[in-house]
């Protein structure tokens, strides 16, 4: 159904084409809809005024201000060598403190006969220092005059909205372009039911679209927010819902384990009793894998609390049930990893065809992109006659040529690092669409698994197995006070001495400047590496100083994602055999290693990681029985929001604590990160954080209207909204944060 012709007319048709093009440029903006959907940021009250004291540096700002002084100044230049260059200083105040503007050379004469001490006006521009003093050069200014100005009506009585506006386009040209495209809104179509609306004493669409561009008081504006809240949620909701609806028509092959099979036999040597979460989830995929409509379900659970135990026991029934399963991991030290850690717990289970094998043995294959062609041959032949009853691999596995048997299970590990085209193209190598098992180390809020992993129902695995130790976790700040990482350095020996093993990370590998590929990206730096003059430690450099310094005569070793795949599988053995003493390593080693032996890690440059990587890159210690050591390194001032993040991380072990500070620190954007589709975040009002009863409720909502009426053709505005909001390949690669 095509969107209401009021809300699809061009904007050039109705601004014109010149700023037509910068709102499409600049904002994104092309249609009359898309403008009325461009929402306030915030609103300013008729003399209250912005809080000048609190302006960000080197952000684009609009402020309210009056006018205090201002002064013409003339000077000599290259320009105006007989000192007739001219420089206009205008002070500005709003109680809470002062600004300084200044215009230069032509640019001087209309402010100098406007900007009056007594004048009131808006004023838009980029905050800057100079001579220690906050400024803003040649900003763009808008004066607000007498009640019965064309000013006032424009801005709509006491409440002046400011719009997220750029150097090129003004908040209040955002505001003159609204003022007419703004009766359009009474013809847009509501997406809510009527039922829906009324139940939950909502406004109206347009009258919601009114009320949030041209509000007359602050009940104006949250009854705006409200429903526009319920929009946002309810139509994301239905996508997923419509998605959920969909993949449970399809047919799928039933998979129970047999009684006698591999499962009990795997069972019956386990040298450990399942944790209660073990078995309850357990319970929950069990009773999925007997259905005859492919499972789709998200398993999360805090570092280290058995998710590959209960993901490797799906895999066992499927194969008992006569078919493959498949386990997707993302880097290649990862699917060696859970390759070697499989084939080890299940034993002569995992021989299968082989002198030695059990008799219910199957046989466990690997396969990634950078084996030899022999094995890579091997291997395929494996998975087509069945032989393989589970595959480990990476991305390889989606490729063409792999064909299997009867492909009846998907784990994909580590789902934030897999679209969902990806997953789909996995899900298509069965002879029916296979169960599809999603498993994430990083805890997700609730709200974030309803809207992100809204196609999937959820299991979380909360406890800890028995035996794993706890990690004391500490900021090292190095700057203030370098005999901390003097110390740090002697924990280290400490351990090794007491027959352990130690980690240390680092965010960069050190030889980009000698790879030609890497030449040209290894100039480019972080605004916090030009800040500092600093660029981030590397692991060559870092595992050099030490083996020379600290940690002289330790077998230090190096592994880092450009290393050939066979050399850093070597490594990885080595560590795990306990041969190597320190790893150095970049993130490579975030997810899935598993080394019981190693108690400490140091992490360099803390501050340049984000709270759930610290947390994944964490869990690697403190694995076995002896207790765990993570040391943040970091030369951040104490009352940098860098440093309050390391203080967030070393405070507390709890995953799911910490996915929330993570969220609240990132853009709501990226938490639906649709880098995939390409398009801007959907949401505008709703907080992924915030608002976690509308979003389960909207959820609620949504899936009893999609089980109702599948295709919505009762709601033509729903309809027309999921339109806009996924067209039709969105919906199937709503990318996964």
């Amino acid at each position: 159904m095509d969107l209401v012709p009021a809300l699809e007319e061009p904007l050039k048709k109705v601004l014109g084409p010149a700023t037509a093009k910068v709102m499409a440029e600049h904002l994104g903006l092309h249609t009359v809809g898309d403008l009325l959907h461009h929402y306030p940021r915030r609103y300013e009250e008729r003399g209250q005024l912005t809080h000048l004291a609190e302006l960000p540096m080197d952000e684009h700002v609009t402020v309210v201000a009056q006018v205090a002084d201002a002064r013409l100044h003339s000077f000599a230049s290259s320009k105006a060598p007989r000192g007739k260059g001219q420089r206009l200083e205008v002070t500005i105040t709003d109680g809470s403190g002062r600004l300084q503007l200044v215009f230069f050379g032509s640019g001087v004469h209309k402010p100098h006969k406007e900007l009056l001490p007594g004048t009131r006006a808006m004023f838009a521009g980029k905050v800057s220092v100079f001579n220690r003093r906050l400024q803003l050069a040649h900003p763009a200014y808008e004066l607000l005059k007498g009640d019965a100005e064309e000013a006032v009506e424009t801005w709509a009585g006491t409440l002046i909205p400011i719009y997220p506006a750029t150097a090129k386009l003004e908040s209040w040209k955002i505001g003159k372009a609204l003022q007419t495209a703004l009766p359009s809104a009474q013809e847009a179509v509501d997406p809510l039911p009527d039922s829906l609306r009324e139940g939950r004493g909502l406004v109206s669409l347009p009258e919601a679209l009114l009320k949030i561009h041209r509000p007359h008081t602050k009940a104006d504006i949250a009854a705006a927010r409200d429903r526009l809240k319920w929009d946002e949620a309810f139509v994301l909701q239905v996508a997923l819902a419509r998605r959920r609806h969909a993949d449970a028509q399809l047919p799928a092959v039933a998979r129970k384990p047999s009684p006698e099979g591999l499962l009990s036999a795997f069972d019956d040597r386990l040298p450990f009793t399942l944790t209660d979460g073990q078995v309850k989830v357990s319970k929950e995929i069990f009773d999925d894998l007997a259905t005859e409509h492919p499972m789709h379900r998200l398993l999360q659970g805090e570092v280290g609390s058995g998710k590959t135990m209960v993901a490797l026991r799906a895999m066992l029934a499927v194969v008992d049930a006569g078919g493959q399963a498949a386990m997707l991991a993302p880097t290649e030290v990862l699917a060696q990893q859970h390759h070697r850690s499989i084939t080890e717990m299940m034993g002569e289970l995992a021989e299968g065809g082989m002198l030695g094998g059990a008799e219910r043995a199957t046989k466990v294959t690997l396969l990634t992109g950078s084996m030899g062609t022999a094995g890579r041959r091997q291997a395929l032949l494996d998975l087509v006659t069945g032989e393989a009853g589970i595959v480990i691999g990476t991305h390889a596995l989606i490729e063409d040529k792999v064909q299997f048997h009867d492909l009846g299970l998907v784990v994909v590990d580590e789902q934030h690092r897999f679209g969902v085209e990806q997953r789909d193209a996995l899900r298509g190598k069965g002879k029916q669409p296979p169960h599809l098992l999603v498993m994430t180390a990083t805890p997700i809020p609730r709200t974030v698994a309803m809207t992100v992993f809204g196609d999937l129902e959820t299991s979380v695995l909360d406890q800890l197995p028995a035996g794993r130790s706890p990690i004391a976790s500490h900021v090292v700040p190095a700057a203030d006070k370098p005999h901390f990482l003097a110390r740090a350095w002697e924990r280290v020996r400490e351990e090794v001495s007491n027959g352990h093993q130690a980690y240390v990370v680092c965010p960069r590998i050190g030889d980009e400047d000698d790879d030609p590929k890497k030449a040209g990206k290894a100039k480019k730096k972080s605004p916090e590496d030009e800040a500092e003059k600093r660029p981030p430690l590397a692991v060559l450099d870092i595992a050099a100083q030490l083996a020379k310094g600290p940690l002289q005569g330790l077998k230090i070793e190096v592994l880092h994602g450009r290393m050939h795949p066979d050399d850093k599988d070597a490594v990885m053995r080595r560590f795990a055999a306990g041969d190597t003493d320190v790893l150095v390593a970049t993130t490579v080693i975030e997810v899935g290693v598993n080394v019981p032996n190693a108690t400490a890690m140091v992490i360099m440059d803390a501050d340049r990681f984000g709270v759930s990587q610290l947390h994944q890159l964490r869990g690697r210690v403190g694995r076995g029985s002896a207790a765990g050591l993570c040391l943040l390194v970091s030369e951040m001032p104490e009352a940098s929001p860098a440093r309050q993040r390391l203080n967030a991380v070393a405070s507390t072990l709890d995953g799911f604590e910490l996915s929330r500070i993570d969220l609240e620190q990132r853009r709501e954007g990226d938490v639906l990160g649709q880098a995939q589709s390409g398009a801007r975040t959907s949401l505008r009002v709703l907080s992924v954080i915030e608002d976690e009863e509308v979003i389960a409720e909207a959820r609620e909502e949504a899936t009893s209207v999609v089980a109702a009426d599948p295709e919505l053709t009762g709601l033509p505005g729903l309809r027309t909204a999921l339109d806009a909001l996924l067209d039709e390949e969105r919906e199937q690669y709503l990318e996964k944060g």
